[in-house]
């Protein structure tokens, strides 16, 4: 999907607290940009399910919703951002977002997500979107998240 506005910032979301981390540094870089936040989640049926009874589409998609709806409101509570809008498609998470990402201001992502990699220092989805994204990216280190969590600890105490 082609964005038309220049004042749009993509935010990939998983519901890993990188993908909140993600949303909420969004939310702050927006109004230096003029841009609105289009939340994109993504969901392909897992590979493990291949040889066995095949779930409903819907059934992930709604799964899907559900993480990505999670996520905004662990980012923002009920103070969502203005124009927010959420998007959830089928597909690959990094092709996904490159096409939601077309003529966007900036594509935010973690720098891993729900992946099995720990290991890797990024992961797939933010590697590709750093090869091949059409827009600026921004990628959030594993430290801004360990940085938001130690900050709502200590206000919260």
């Amino acid at each position: 999907m082609d964005q038309q506005s220049d004042g749009v910032i993509v935010v990939g979301v998983d519901g890993s607290p990188q993908s909140v981390a993600a949303l909420r540094w969004a939310a702050r870089l927006a109004p230096a940009y003029g841009a609105t936040l289009t939340v994109v989640g993504a969901w392909e049926n897992p590979p493990e399910y291949v040889n066995f009874v095949h779930f409903k589409d819907d059934h992930f998609d709604e799964l899907a919703r559900k993480r990505v709806d999670r996520a905004v409101h662990e980012a923002f509570g009920d103070d969502v951002p203005a124009g927010l809008r959420t998007v959830v498609e089928f597909g690959h998470p990094s092709k996904v977002l490159m096409q939601h990402s077309e003529g966007a201001t900036l594509l935010v992502v973690g720098r891993r997500g729900h992946g099995g990699f720990k290991g890797l220092l990024m992961g797939s989805t933010s590697s590709a979107c750093v090869a091949h994204a059409p827009c600026p990216v921004l990628v959030l280190p594993e430290e801004s998240v360990e940085a938001e969590h130690a900050g709502a600890a200590a206000s919260a105490g």
